[in-house]
């Protein structure tokens, strides 16, 4: 059950049930206040006996005859003398002008609070239950009713004459009544009775279940939650009754409306007072408990529950035991709960104390959750409801969750809630990185802080960068990348990483950030030399952006070694700034990276290195073989010479082909072809290329006895050379692969006819494949 809450200017006396103390994870659905001010002083001297409510103002009366009329705070706007003895009940209709009072000594009075209308009268019986007409003011509607041994009904005739009829009597004292629109609901000792005032019927009697419990002390309590349905409570008993029209088939003599009971149950405790809260009940108990150690009963704290009612039982949504003055000597009669309609407000009036009870806020909420350290749904309640919330704001919420967090030792958690809570507020950030800087987290906050809008003082950021660069190199280097560099003062921090490179010189780490911090001071001469130093990738990069050509002019090798691929384009694409001439300087001692160079420069423009070509034949015949003969076929000026010894000196044959024919000597290209490669395709595509009688001659003589090269020949000879020439040539009996089909194909060529066959009858044989 949940603890009601306690305040000191009208709150709740601390309990000293240690049960109660224990806290509920359940948040309560009430809070409660202590009714102070006049009340305070009127209880100090008198004691409480009833109250009503109205939306504008109270009416209390108490055991010493006085009415009082309070503001919602308490204070007393007006005092009546009703009486010397006990007030028993209070009237007020809904305009809240007019007020009928009854006491213990039969008294009543009914009389206009700003007006001069008045009723006196005196019975001879303690008149219990007073009830006016809500709607008094009208005119046609000058009535009130009034009980004591029987109850009577009052109304004002025409004439401004008061004239009283009994309703009911006989059954014992009416106890408790409630009129809502033209129904007036009372109990006496029996039961529950409904009056029609506009039929002038009684329309129902719904009887006392417990008969053992004496009604005068633990009298019925009433209460309308609309026009047509009464809520009765009474003992333990709950009955929910509405109130319906009959049928014009049923009637005959029955009243035209009847009572339907909608919902019963029983309920834990005695019940001191009810009251609707939407579709849920507020039920006020009286509670007795038994000593564990002397067995006797004794008077509980009263509790205030809220039940949502079923058709046959109910559902405790939530039960709050309040600790009232004077609990211990209070019986189940001298408890009573008012309630105001519009504002869902509910009143627990004791003789020493009255309590009121209202739902819970958006900001009662957040209390709790904050009481309960659940700062993130606080956070989240409190952003979801800003404009409703009054006494919380957002920002206080956020810093006392950074701080729970903190003392849990959560704190990338705390950092990360930073992002959120502390927004742009600039001096919240840096008190917040103080906070952290003296726990040792810095680093936990450092992914976190702003880095534009806001911007915080450049220590932060320094004093952050501090912190790592002593304990994690990689860590400082992250930052260093993501920051901007006009975060801090970067000479501070590069004097710092230096001293740091005095103790491990070689930490690439380190190194790499020093140039990015140069990068950020433009420094780009000492950047650079970092970045070729360490090989690293954006060397290029910074090259080509701040335009550093006139500083790599002695670092042509370096960026060669690097990456040969994208130095050559750069240099070439760039030969404004760095001349051809320059970088074959600077390459001279390394040939291998040379050729590399010139290699790419020829191929996107043959005359440019021109004067380089002698140079790069040797180069190609050193490093590349495979792309110098397309180099010798594509370039003018390269001497074929010198080419020649090289191509020979080396024992490249194709080569050596190629610069002979170039230069008019086929005949030795030729005798290369046929006796240093062997090659009979190339050395027949080669007369072909040459188209010359005599390389013809020279390379049937060669091959005439060749079997393999003779095939070729026949196969290729075609209409370049009449292959009876060939043919008469060949040596009786040789045999030679694939005669059979060389033939068949010269003849096709020539389109020789049958007769022509005894060419090859029998005078060679046709190998295996002939």
């Amino acid at each position: 059950m949940a603890e009601a809450e306690e305040r000191e200017t009208g709150s709740l006396e601390e309990s000293t049930d240690e049960s109660e103390e224990e806290e509920s994870e359940e948040e309560p659905k009430l809070k409660y206040e202590r009714l102070s001010n006049g009340v305070t002083e009127i209880l100090q001297k008198d004691a409480a006996s009833c109250m009503t409510v109205h939306d504008k103002f109270l009416a209390l009366g108490t055991h010493y005859g006085k009415v009082y009329l309070l503001d919602v705070q308490g204070n007393i706007t007006q005092k009546f003398d009703v009486s010397c003895v006990k007030i028993n009940q209070i009237s007020l209709d809904e305009s809240g002008e007019h007020m009928g009072v009854c006491s213990e000594d039969g008294k009543v009075q009914v009389f206009g609070l700003y007006s001069g209308e008045e009723f006196h009268e005196t019975f001879d019986c303690p008149i219990k239950i007073i009830a006016v007409h809500p709607h008094f003011l009208r005119s046609s509607c000058k009535q009130f009713v009034t009980g004591g041994k029987k109850l009577l009904l009052f109304e004002r005739s025409w004439m401004s004459r008061w004239k009283s009829s009994v309703l009911h009597e006989g059954e014992g004292n009416i106890r408790s009544v409630k009129w809502r629109g033209h129904l007036i609901a009372w109990a006496n000792n029996m039961g529950v009775k409904i009056f029609d005032v506009t039929s002038k019927q009684r329309i129902t009697n719904v009887p006392r279940d417990d008969v053992s419990l004496r009604p005068d002390m633990y009298p019925c309590s009433l209460c309308w939650k609309d026009s047509v349905t009464l809520i009765v409570g009474w003992g333990t008993s709950v009955k929910i009754c509405s109130v319906k029209e009959r049928h014009a088939g049923e009637m005959r003599d029955l009243p035209s409306r009847y009572v339907e009971i909608v919902s019963q149950f029983e309920t834990e405790f005695y019940i001191s007072g009810l009251a609707p809260l939407w579709d849920q009940l507020v039920v006020l108990s009286y509670v007795k408990e038994v000593s564990e150690k002397t067995e006797s009963e004794y008077c509980a704290r009263p509790r205030l529950d809220i039940i949502q009612p079923l058709s046959e039982t109910c559902e405790e949504i939530s039960s709050d035991a309040l600790t009232v003055r004077g609990f211990q000597e209070n019986e189940c009669r001298d408890y009573h709960l008012e309630h105001s309609e519009g504002e869902s407000l509910f009143y627990i009036v004791s003789p020493r104390d009255v309590v009121v009870a209202k739902e819970r806020d958006q900001d009662d909420h957040i209390d709790w959750l904050l009481e309960k350290k659940k700062y993130e749904e606080a956070l989240m309640a409190a952003e979801i409801s800003q404009k409703n919330i009054k006494r919380h704001k957002i920002l206080d919420i956020g810093l006392a969750y950074i701080n729970h967090l903190v003392e849990k030792g959560e704190y990338d958690a705390a950092a990360r809630k930073c992002q959120k809570i502390l927004g742009k507020n600039a001096a919240l950030w840096e008190y917040e990185v103080y906070k952290f800087k003296e726990i040792g987290q810095l680093k936990a906050i450092s992914p976190y802080l702003p880095r534009g809008d806001p911007v915080l003082k450049p220590l932060i950021y320094e004093m952050t960068l501090h912190e790592f660069l002593e304990s994690d190199y990689e860590g400082f280097a992250t930052l260093i990348r993501e920051w901007p560099g006009d975060l801090y003062n970067n000479s501070v921090i590069v004097q710092a990483v230096r001293g740091h490179l005095k103790k491990d010189s070689q930490n690439r780490t380190l190194l790499k950030t020093l140039a990015e911090l140069y990068t950020y001071d433009k420094n780009y001469s000492s950047a650079l030399e970092i970045y070729l130093t360490l090989r690293h990738k954006d060397a290029f990069q910074l090259i080509h952006k701040h335009n550093l050509f006139s500083s790599i002019k002695d670092k042509i090798v370096l960026l060669m070694d690097f990456d040969s691929e994208k130095a050559v384009d750069m240099l070439l694409d760039n030969e404004d700034k760095i001349s051809i001439k320059k970088v074959v300087e600077e390459l001279e001692d390394r040939p291998e990276l040379q050729h590399v160079y010139l290699h790419k420069l020829f191929r996107r423009d043959h005359r440019k290195g021109q004067r380089y070509h002698e140079k790069q034949i040797s180069l190609y015949a050193e490093y590349d073989r495979p792309n110098l003969l397309p180099f010798l076929r594509d370039s003018i000026h390269c001497p074929l010479e010198k080419a020649l010894e090289i191509c020979q000196q080396r024992n490249f044959v194709e080569e050596t082909v190629y610069l002979l024919s170039r230069m008019g000597n086929s005949r030795s290209a030729l005798k290369m072809i046929t006796q240093e490669l062997q090659d009979v395709d190339k050395a027949i595509e080669f007369a072909k290329e040459q188209d010359d009688g005599e390389l013809w001659e020279d390379l049937i003589l060669y091959s005439i006895d060749k079997p393999p090269f003779i095939t070729g020949l026949l196969n290729n000879i075609g209409t370049h050379v009449d292959p009876i020439l060939l043919i008469h040539r060949i040596k009786e009996g040789m045999e030679i692969p694939n005669l059979r089909d060389s033939l068949v194909k010269i003849l096709q060529d020539y389109n020789l006819q049958g007769p022509s066959a005894h060419l090859y009858d029998n005078r060679w044989s046709y190998g295996k494949n002939g």
